[in-house]
């Protein structure tokens, strides 16, 4: 058993100690937008403190209208607001815990009207135009962020962490990128640095010694004219001396084209970035991004990369990720599996974020913990997403659960998605499935294809069915010849593929399908792959950490095709779809929309586009038309008397979607 001697041991800062060396990294959530905002977000931080994490860093609040991140976005620059932090404060104190809000100036990202910055340069993912800041604009800047600092200790925080990070006002003021000016704010290095630096002094003025100051401090940027190593560590020497406690590191900017927290990411794939930082100072050092395991964590504190280690989604995939790594419980961690699915995809759309393994995270309230007022026997049918997560979540409130799987393993279309090139973390959720399902003594019989008859003699009381997809088959004349394969073939192996491939769909499933196909290692696997493949340049001697991508090699020519106009792809995740559109856009994948397909057949896929047929020369024509759903033993067991519900797949099926499914499964585990 591992016992993460140097993840577990305490902190004492003098005036305030910490139980353990794991931090809850800042997270925009949008839990404030629901109902009931005081009571989701005062439980919300409430059961991830009784889960033992050592420090929890908020969402960024605003310290004025101007630094909003959009309209609807959070701000503490009242007494009057005071009230929403005082009920999080104390829900977090009263299970021992401590918690720092972070205090966050969007800068020219702010989406809104009011959008400020260094000078008018619009960023590349904001359609506004910031203001140039003055330098009363900037002074004015300082003292609400010090205000929210005062206000912050009022309410009750141990702290606060001044967000200079991500590409965000203060950062924008210390790049040359975003830096133009030529006053006193502007020019040399230390005229950058004075905004930032002055802000951290009137906040320690106006909080006090005795109050836990963190900067997020950018360890890389990632971006054309961003800061050296040399330049960040410098300016990292400075903030301590300035009177920061503590630096927490954030990884390039949002408008940067380099993925950072993404699954394609290696674990602690940015440590070199960090420990840069860590041997400028004296102070204690957060590393973050892609430390999904207590395992990971304990690693980068023994090799003296980080003091503390920061997990944001590994908190919402798992609330007790630190107590039972201290309880030698670490098997079973539902680990964030890094897919930004229910998460960042959901904020960048607007809406509230939870997590595609636990979609309890931000809906506390909504599915609290309990056992069911009388057990029931419940068969589920499919050991997929949705089967195996109905089975724990039924299992958890006392039911008794026999779990049939017709295959020989568990895991249903996730053993697909594993396969993909940044995506093994599914292997995790597959893990702690097992694991879960072991611990709650659920029976689990594999290859077992059971009958309704069975169902209807062994007296259960409901039958759930999880019986998931297969593949669509589309009206394609030759859809039976020799070059034709669908997508589950490829992706479990069962299936050769040829040089020249044609896939017809352009949604998630083709796009992960033709990623498979073109790669011949997963760089989510190794740093060193990551950052050759991505351009960064690991030294930190360039500015903005950027080097020269290696060149791609010849690989499968591969054609992916599409019956609609749409642009492809457009569907794909908002956080990660640009990361495998530029996969496969560097790989020389050619995308077709508005193809009428006429047949297959030796020469190839026969199709038309724009009023002109041609004949497409390949090997394999890869099939990724969508899905239909596998349901018969509902329509068998009608009229059994048994209740019967259908959840995942086999209930609708669109383009797969996991977290829909273990969804569906919480929501139906809950009525029994």
């Amino acid at each position: 058993m591992h016992t993460y001697r140097n993840l577990l041991e305490p902190y004492d800062f003098g005036f305030l100690k910490l139980r353990n060396r794991m931090v809850m990294g800042a997270m925009h959530t949008r839990i404030e937008t629901l109902d009931q905002p005081v009571q989701r977000l005062a439980e919300f931080f409430r059961e991830r403190t009784r889960g033992e994490i050592g420090l929890i860093l908020t969402g960024g609040f605003a310290p004025d209208l101007a630094g909003r991140m959009e309209e609807d976005a959070p701000v503490l620059d009242s007494p009057d607001q005071l009230a929403v932090h005082q009920a999080i404060c104390r829900a977090v104190h009263e299970e021992g815990g401590r918690i720092v809000l972070q205090i966050l100036h969007a800068g020219r990202y702010a989406r809104h009207a009011l959008c400020v910055g260094p000078t008018d340069q619009r960023a590349s993912i904001n359609r506004y135009v910031p203001r140039t800041m003055s330098a009363a604009d900037i002074a004015a800047t300082v003292q609400a962020i010090a205000n929210t600092a005062r206000l912050a200790r009022e309410a009750g925080y141990d702290g606060v962490e001044i967000m200079g990070s991500e590409g965000y006002l203060l950062n924008e003021f210390v790049s040359l990128r975003t830096n133009t000016r030529d006053d006193a704010y502007g020019g040399g290095f230390e005229r950058r640095i004075r905004f930032p630096l002055e802000t951290v002094q009137a906040v320690r003025a106006a909080a006090g010694r005795d109050f836990l100051l963190v900067y997020r401090i950018s360890a890389i940027d990632l971006v054309e004219d961003g800061l050296t190593g040399a330049e960040t560590a410098q300016f990292a020497a400075r903030l301590q001396q300035a009177g920061v406690d503590m630096l927490n590191t954030g990884i390039g900017w949002h408008e940067s084209t380099i993925p950072t927290i993404a699954a394609s990411v290696p674990r602690a794939g940015w440590a070199f970035a960090v420990r840069n930082i860590k041997q400028a100072v004296s102070i204690p050092v957060i590393a973050s991004n892609r430390i999904s395991t207590p395992q990971t964590g304990e690693q980068l504190l023994a090799d003296g990369v980080a003091d503390f280690v920061s997990m944001a989604r590994p908190l919402l995939a798992d609330p007790e990720f630190a107590a039972k790594a201290r309880q030698g419980r670490a098997d079973l961690i539902n680990r964030c599996i890094a897919c930004n699915q229910a998460c960042l995809d959901r904020i960048f759309t607007e809406r509230s974020a939870s997590c595609l393994v636990n979609p309890r995270a931000g809906r506390e309230l909504d599915y609290p913990r309990g056992r069911a007022g009388a057990r029931q026997r419940i068969a589920v049918i499919g050991g997929g997403a949705a089967g195996m997560a109905f089975a724990v979540y039924a299992a958890e409130r006392g039911h008794a659960i026999t779990l049939y799987e017709a295959e020989a393993e568990l895991g249903g279309q996730l053993n697909l998605a594993r396969r993909v090139p940044g995506k093994s973390e599914f292997d995790e959720t597959l893990r702690y499935f097992r694991a879960r399902l072991a611990e709650l003594e659920v029976r689990v019989e594999l290859g077992r294809r059971v009958t309704a008859a069975e169902l209807r003699q062994a007296g259960h009381d409901a039958v759930v069915v999880a019986t998931g997809v297969a593949p669509r088959r589309p009206d394609i004349e030759g859809l039976d010849h020799a070059k034709v394969g669908f997508y589950d073939e490829v992706l479990s192996g069962r299936r050769k593929v040829g040089q020249r491939v044609a896939i017809i769909g352009t949604g998630g499933v083709a796009f992960d399908t033709a990623a498979f196909l073109l790669a011949e290692a997963d760089e989510s696997l190794s740093p060193e792959l990551f950052t050759r493949h991505w351009g960064i340049d690991a030294t930190l001697r360039s500015p903005g950490g950027l080097a020269a991508p290696a060149p791609q090699k010849a690989g499968r020519s591969i054609h992916m095709l599409q019956r609609s106009l749409d642009k492809p792809g457009g569907h794909l995740g908002k956080s990660t779809g640009w990361i495998l559109k530029s996969r496969l856009r560097r790989a020389g994948v050619q995308t077709l929309a508005g193809v009428t397909y006429h047949r297959i057949c030796d020469a190839g896929l026969e199709y038309s586009c724009d009023g002109v047929t041609q004949v497409l020369p390949v090997d394999d024509v890869i099939v990724c038309a969508g899905q239909l759903s596998r349901d018969e033993i509902s329509l068998a067991l009608a009229g059994s008397g048994l209740r019967v519900a259908r959840i995942g797949g086999a209930r609708h099926a669109v383009e797969l979607d996991a977290a829909r499914a273990i969804e569906e499964a919480l929501q139906l585990a809950q009525s029994f």
